[in-house]
């Protein structure tokens, strides 16, 4: 398979070859115009939190809350007393047979597991970002979504905001000319990295299941820097600073571009080791021509790097702390977060006529899956033709970082066929109890 290949051909042939257990398919049930969707939640605070106040918001029966944290169940429990708890997500799939779907929050390698099993059982199902802690773990959650035909989401909320959608209109419609370059830049970490040593062994809180908290990972005895929100620097548990944010900044550029697959990738950093990912990292992702588009440079910088000051950027502004710039052959585009592009200078941009808008709008990244499990169009970052692809092209600088090389990506096998031992990296050991 070339590196020309498209989402469409590659998903045509990966869901042909895939290799599943059989079981019944089509368990998803349909609803009515105004039913709500009985909605369990996988990881209830920090971000779950965000999400299960968000979907109650929209009208779901939250039916169940799950965390291996007994306190974070009981806080939870106080805004949805009618929901049954569970600290293993595998008991709650089992036992509650009137669960529509699931909201999954909580650590990273923990997405995968808890997403593919409510899959299987007709669960629909939304993921928080990044959508998976592999890549091809991601690879194997977009198969398993056109198989078990659910509903789903990856939760990088800014997808569906008006401002994203603008700036892909404004890149598609040739704003700046053929594009050939973007950067993107995160002030992440916010939480220690650049550790090489393990910290001392110490007391499990009483309310923590430790072993339901470690899941699939390596086992370890718990320490300092791990619950209940640090675990995100952790090779084991966490993505980093590129896995936290880049399925957020990349989305713009991943859409307007059609990037699918790159070439090569190619990192550096200062501090990574084998227990936490680096201080800083600049990523850099070569992506082939694709169709008409010329061949494209992506720069991922963290850790308060950011790339060089554009020469357009007037003298009294500066470049955001988190965002983005796409150079085109005839202009530049600078994006504020995700969503607020604007052209630059800003003479250039009162001079934009803007081009009529065409892509639609859904206003809410939740809404547009609601509006999917009950039978409207795939939201826009489901798992098999946009969030699943998305989270394989960002988590591969991580492969990048973690081997030291620039590494040559055959897409369709997911390989880096000049290292070896890249693979450990693609594609993780679970430990025993946790095989998928």
């Amino acid at each position: 398979m070339t590196h020309q290949t498209t989402r469409r051909t590659f998903l045509k042939a990966a869901t042909a070859t895939a290799a599943f257990s059989i079981i019944p398919q089509n368990l998803a049930r349909s609803f009515a115009a105004n039913e709500k969707v009985n909605m369990a939640i996988v990881g209830v605070a920090g971000q779950g939190g965000v999400n299960r106040e968000w979907l109650a918001r929209l009208g779901c029966n939250i039916v169940a809350l799950c965390d291996p944290d007994s306190k974070s169940v009981n806080d939870a429990l106080k805004a949805h007393p009618d929901a049954k708890t569970y600290a293993d997500f595998r008991e709650m799939l089992e036992k509650q047979s009137n669960i529509d779907a699931v909201m999954i929050s909580g650590p990273d390698h923990m997405h995968y597991p808890a997403s593919l099993l409510a899959m299987k059982l007709g669960k629909h199902v939304c993921t928080e970002k990044p959508l998976t802690h592999s890549v091809w773990e991601a690879r194997q959650l977009g198969i398993a979504a056109k198989k078990y035909k659910v509903a789903t989401q990856h939760d990088h909320e800014s997808h569906a905001l008006d401002g994203l959608r603008t700036l892909v209109e404004w890149v598609k419609s040739g704003a700046i000319g053929p594009v050939r370059e973007v950067h993107i830049w995160s002030d992440r970490p916010i939480w220690p990295q650049g550790i090489s040593k393990r910290p001392p062994a110490k007391p499990v809180p009483p309310t923590l299941n430790w072993d339901l908290w470690l899941g699939p990972a390596p086992y370890r005895e718990y320490h300092d820097g791990l619950h209940p929100f640090n675990w995100r620097g952790y090779w084991d548990f966490g993505c980093g600073a590129l896995g936290d944010m880049g399925c957020h900044f990349w989305d713009s550029a991943f859409w307007a571009l059609d990037l699918f697959a790159p070439s090569t990738i190619e990192a550096e950093q200062q501090g990574n080791s084998a227990e936490t990912g680096p201080n800083w990292a600049i990523i850099t992702y070569q992506f082939p021509a694709r169709g008409s588009l010329p061949p494209c440079t992506v720069k991922w910088y963290d850790g308060k790097k950011l790339p060089a000051r554009p020469e357009e950027l007037e003298a009294d502004r500066k470049l955001p702390s988190n965002g983005s710039l796409f150079v085109g052959d005839k202009g530049k585009i600078l994006v504020n977060d995700a969503v607020s592009p604007r052209i630059i200078p800003e003479s250039k941009m009162q001079a934009f006529e803007r081009p009529k808008p065409f892509i639609p709008r859904v206003g809410d990244h939740k809404v547009d899956w609601l509006n999917a499990i009950k039978g409207g169009p795939p939201a826009g970052s489901d798992f098999t033709l946009f969030g699943g692809p998305l989270a394989e092209v960002v988590l591969l600088g991580n492969v990048a970082i973690r081997t030291g090389k620039k590494l040559d990506w055959d897409h369709a096998n997911l390989k880096a066929t000049n290292a070896p031992e890249a693979d450990q990296y693609i594609k993780r050991e679970y430990r025993k109890g946790w095989e998928f």
